[in-house]
C-alpha cells in the first residue's frame, strides 16, 4: 500500500554561507526517518543565499520576474544539497512544474523541490504541491514560532496563536496587507489553497527536534490553521 504524503516546507534559513555539514545531515537523516512512515515531498526556501544574488541582481538592473527566477534557481540548488546525502532514497531530480511533480511522486520515493513559479512564494508553492498530490497536511517549518496576534517584533506582549481559522488569517492579510508577526510565513494563495482544498496546515519553527516531534510523534508546537466548516 502507497504511504501518505505530507509536505514539509523548510525555512531558507537552514541555507545560508555558513551552514555546517552536520546541519545538513541532520536532516537528511530525519527525512529518511519520516520516509518510513510517510512519502514526504521537501519544499526548500533560497534563504540568504537567494537574498545575496536577489539583491546583486537588482542593483545590476534586473527585472523582478527575472529576480524571481534567480530565487526560485537558488532554492532548487538549496533542494540539491539534501538531495545529495539521500541517495537513491530520493527522486533523481528537482520538479520544476506542478505536471512534474505528479509524475515524480509516483516513483514513491522522497521529492525534494524548490520554487516552481514566478511571483509565488514557496509557502503558496508547498500549498499547492499538497493540493496536486493528496497530501494529508503541509507542515510549514520556518523560522518563527508561528502566527501572532500582532508583530512580536515591535510588540513584547504579542500572543501566539494556538490555532487560527483559515478565514480570520485571510483576513488579516487583507486587512494589514501581511499577517502580524508571521514574517511573511503565509500570503493569499496558500490561505486561498489551504481554504479550498480544506487543507491541515500548521506553522512552526524549524529545527530537527521541533518537526520530529509533530510529524513523527504528533506533539502540538506552534500555530495550527483550521478550516472553518
Amino acid at each position: 500500500m502507497a504511504k501518505q504524503r505530507i509536505v514539509i516546507k523548510l525555512s531558507g534559513s537552514l541555507f545560508s554561507f555558513d551552514t555546517q555539514v552536520k546541519a545538513l545531515r541532520d536532516y537528511t537523516q530525519l527525512i529518511k526517518k519520516i520516509a518510513n512512515e510517510y512519502q514526504p515531498i521537501i519544499v526548500t526556501g533560497g534563504g540568504r543565499i537567494a537574498r545575496f544574488y536577489i539583491d546583486l541582481s537588482r542593483e545590476m538592473g534586473l527585472d523582478e520576474s527575472g529576480l524571481d527566477l534567480t530565487g526560485i534557481m537558488v532554492s532548487h540548488l538549496n533542494a540539491k544539497l539534501l538531495m545529495s546525502g539521500l541517495g537513491d532514497l530520493c527522486h533523481p531530480t528537482t520538479p520544476k512544474n506542478l505536471d512534474e511533480i505528479s509524475t515524480a511522486v509516483n516513483s514513491e520515493k522522497i521529492i525534494i523541490t524548490g520554487g516552481l513559479y514566478p511571483g509565488q512564494s514557496t509557502n503558496a508553492t508547498s500549498a499547492l504541491i499538497a493540493e496536486r498530490t493528496g497530501a494529508i497536511k503541509f507542515f510549514n517549518a520556518t523560522d518563527v514560532d508561528g502566527i501572532y496576534d500582532s508583530d512580536p517584533r515591535t510588540n513584547k506582549n504579542a500572543v501566539l496563536f494556538d490555532s487560527i481559522k483559515v478565514t480570520d488569517c485571510i483576513d488579516m492579510l487583507r486587512k494589514e496587507n501581511s499577517i502580524a508577526g508571521t514574517y511573511d510565513l503565509m500570503d493569499l494563495i496558500s490561505l486561498k489553497v489551504i481554504q479550498r482544498s480544506r487543507l491541515p496546515c500548521v506553522v512552526f519553527k524549524s529545527s530537527v527536534e521541533n518537526i520530529e516531534k509533530i510529524v513523527l510523534r504528533g506533539i502540538r508546537l506552534g500555530t495550527e490553521i483550521t478550516i472553518s466548516s
